[in-house]
């Protein structure tokens, strides 16, 4: 992989990665927490969601590695649950909020496929590096990867909080006290095994086909 696809969709995982915190943060100002909108966190700004390691550095590295997977974050929103009008509820909507709009933008950028498609000649007159449709394909592949992974029931992956939801709260509290670091090694190694790719790949080649109509 060039060093302009590496820098393309790097600055792809980025966007993305910020509108899913941006989501998180605006649903709980929604559900009556403001501590992410008094902290200046949503906005657009990538001055403010960028994590050197999580959003640049891995993500890059794992591009150069050709890795079967792509992954890395933002710096998460803050949020304070004590703040929420009903916690027990309100936690797993903030916690989704972040996955659907991922799947929004990856829809978006499906119907753009579709409408490129329908017109062939539209992108004849343009010469660039990456075209628009391939442009708009890494949006819709990374978007739904990110919230795929996302939904994963392991803390602190917005799925550990949805899951919550259906827990006792007694062992929610627990689960959700979980060691992250071990839990984020525990998720790279489930995510580079051959079992993971298996279970993940049909989920995603389904939304990736659904919405654009070319394969994954």
């Amino acid at each position: 992989m060039t060093i302009l696809n590496v820098f393309i969709y790097v600055v792809i995982f980025i966007f993305a990665a910020i509108i899913h915190e941006i989501s998180h943060g605006y649903v709980a100002h929604l559900r009556g927490d403001d501590t992410a909108k008094l902290m200046g966190r949503i906005t657009l700004n990538p001055l403010s969601h960028i994590e050197l390691f999580g959003s640049i550095i891995l993500p890059a590295m794992l591009l150069f590695l050709k890795s079967p997977i792509l992954f890395g974050w933002a710096k998460p929103v803050p949020i304070d649950y004590r703040n929420l009008k009903k916690p027990e509820l309100d936690i797993p909507l903030v916690s989704l909020a972040g996955p659907i709009a991922n799947l929004l933008i990856a829809l978006a950028s499906g119907l753009g496929i579709r409408l490129i498609g329908m017109f062939p000649s539209f992108e004849a007159g343009f010469d660039a590096a990456i075209t628009i449709q391939s442009f708009l394909y890494i949006m819709l592949v990374i978007n739904v990867i990110l919230a795929i992974i996302n939904l994963i029931p392991i803390p602190p992956l917005d799925g550990s909080k949805v899951a919550t939801y259906f827990m006792p709260r007694d062992i929610a509290t627990k689960y959700m006290n979980l060691n992250s670091f071990i839990c984020l090694i525990a998720l790279l190694l489930l995510l580079s095994s051959g079992g993971a790719g298996r279970l993940l790949y049909p989920v995603i080649s389904f939304f990736v086909v659904t919405f654009s109509g070319l394969p994954y």
